[in-house]
């Protein structure tokens, strides 16, 4: 085991990821050829063929495939070796990889990065967008340290903590019959072209949810893959949609042609929270970045604490 060397696996899960050497190398910083002997020599000690070199198609042998999986949980540990001994010397400091799913990051980073920035100088968060099932993936593979989504998620080795419960309103066009209400019932949209998000949203299945129990149907014409693209289509009166609070917050809530409004009590919400590996050298970091995210976002939003309370008032 002394002669295989970390290198060489971050090459080999490097062409299990892009299936292809050219892009592996410059993935690993090496030329082609590097990678490619380095591969062969890594073949060579194990005395089994990893990967199948096809003219014009790379392919991972049986073996291959049962190696870049352990692989890769080699490359993460190692990872959290050098992130353990950072995190002893400073453990505010360094990088720290986030993911937000698209329906939370545009409307909750504006709100809370000057405060993190504040509160936490010496952290660096490196800020990615990933929809749900590709964050939990990425999270479960050591690529991100935590990931801000809506709960609940099956945890399966990771931590959660919820930051905030978020209600849901409604958009509707700015001469829209419903316009004028204070507050609008579910059962209100029952005969309004509803849009919603495409697969792979979260906040897609948790709408369609929400208005299944109200009978109130999607409009089949049109799934958009951003709220953004939504709200564009309810200002030019293609029909009405649901909102998280935040997305109606800010320079967001000014489009033109549109006008949101809450719905009616018992509004239903959303719990938006952070996960993280269990395993994790940054827990430190990660409490803080959470406590910063909640404290921040009740401005707009409400705390599980708040929204237990005005359950028993």
């Amino acid at each position: 085991m002394a002669d295989i060397k970390l290198k060489d696996l971050r090459y080999l899960v490097a062409v299990a990821d892009t299936r292809h050497f050219g892009r592996a190398a410059e993935r690993c910083f090496v030329s082609q050829p590097t990678l490619s002997a380095q591969l062969k020599k890594l073949e060579d000690y194990l005395g089994v063929q990893l990967i199948e070199r096809q003219p014009k198609r790379i392919a991972l042998t049986e073996a291959g495939e049962e190696i870049v999986a352990r692989a890769r949980r080699m490359l993460e540990a190692s990872e959290e070796v050098v992130t353990l001994a950072r995190a002893h010397r400073d453990p505010l400091a360094g990088r720290l990889r986030v993911a937000l799913i698209p329906t939370i990051g545009p409307y909750l980073l504006p709100r809370v990065m000057p405060a993190i920035r504040k509160a936490l100088p010496r952290l660096t968060l490196l800020l990615y967008e990933h929809q749900t099932a590709p964050l939990l993936e990425k999270l479960h593979a050591g690529e991100i340290d935590l990931g801000i989504l809506a709960l609940p998620v099956d945890l399966d080795g990771l931590e959660a903590r919820e930051l905030y419960e978020e209600p849901f309103q409604v958009a509707v066009p700015a001469h829209h019959r419903l316009a004028e209400r204070a507050a609008i019932r579910l059962e209100e949209l029952q005969k309004e072209p509803l849009m919603l998000l495409t697969e792979g949203h979260c906040l897609r299945d948790q709408a369609l949810a929400l208005c299944s129990r109200a009978g109130v149907q999607e409009h089949q014409d049109f799934r958009a893959t951003s709220l953004e693209t939504l709200r564009q289509m309810v200002a030019a009166g293609a029909g009405v949609t649901l909102l998280p609070e935040l997305a109606g917050k800010g320079a967001y809530g000014s489009t033109r042609g549109v006008v949101i409004r809450p719905l009616a009590r018992p509004v239903p919400t959303r719990h938006v929270g952070a996960l993280w590996r269990k395993t994790t050298a940054r827990r430190p970091a990660i409490d803080a970045v959470c406590t910063v995210i909640a404290e921040h976002a009740l401005r707009s939003a409400r705390s599980p604490r708040d929204a237990s309370r005005a359950r028993t008032e």
